[in-house]
């Protein structure tokens, strides 16, 4: 199983949010910072997130996104992209992948042609609220559910995704194993879990699955789950194309 420790930018810091809140927010210093510790504890993948662009809209973080690929470690990377421009600057600071999530369902023409162009460097972000979508910064629930977006993103060509349990995130309560395993096997696609996730035996569970991959956010931050010790355990399941 993928491990991607989580590094959420916000006005230039490290922070982790409660329930995706802006106001419910941790900061934890430096991004760099942040990057060089989960790298030197093992980490092959990160998953940066421009929470300013996911608000706001606009990708603010390429410059902080080039130092962070320049240590010598994966990327993929999501938050404020809802333009073929924004995207395209992303992807030009060394990202492996770019996560879309807004823009999948504001601009679905836009989304198909990214996939058309990228391939397998887009990630469809699903992030959800009692099964159905939450948009704009997870301001807004929209009508469609995640497994029918993730069979859609599937028909196009798309290969992983990042499923979100918003009412989960940043609080620690635990991993959605079952409904995370339930998407990957009704979508087909190669699922990274996000969301809860708060020690060692939610990862067990997660691996017992089969999910891919796994963020990591406050669980590491606050010394509940050991990154190396993660790493050891779980890390593996074969090499990337990219």
């Amino acid at each position: 199983m993928k491990l991607f420790p989580a590094i959420d930018i916000l006005g230039g810091r490290a922070v982790r949010l409660l329930y995706g809140k802006r106001e419910l927010v941790t900061d934890y210093g430096l991004p760099l910072d942040r990057a060089k510790q989960w790298r030197d504890a093992g980490a092959e993948w990160l998953h940066v997130v421009d929470l300013d662009g996911a608000f706001d809209g606009g990708s603010r973080a390429d410059k902080i996104l080039s130092e962070i690929v320049a240590l010598g470690i994966k990327v993929q990377s999501g938050g404020g992209l809802r333009t073929m421009e924004e995207i395209e600057s992303r992807l030009e600071t060394g990202v492996s992948r770019v996560v879309l999530g807004t823009v999948c369902h504001t601009d679905p023409a836009l989304f198909e042609a990214a996939v058309a162009r990228f391939g397998e460097k887009i990630v469809a972000g699903i992030d959800c609220r009692n099964g159905f979508l939450s948009v704009k910064g997870w301001t807004e629930t929209g009508k469609e559910t995640g497994e029918a977006f993730g069979k859609r993103a599937r028909s196009l060509g798309v290969k992983y995704c990042v499923f979100t349990d918003v009412s989960r995130d940043g609080a620690l309560s635990g991993a959605a194993a079952k409904e995370t395993a339930e998407l990957s096997r009704k979508t087909g696609l190669k699922t990274i879990a996000s969301g809860g996730i708060a020690s060692l035996s939610d990862l067990e569970k997660l691996a017992s699955e089969g999910i891919y991959g796994a963020i990591l956010g406050r669980s590491i931050y606050e010394g509940r789950i050991d990154l190396k010790e993660a790493v050891s355990r779980f890390q593996g399941g074969g090499e990337d194309a990219l």
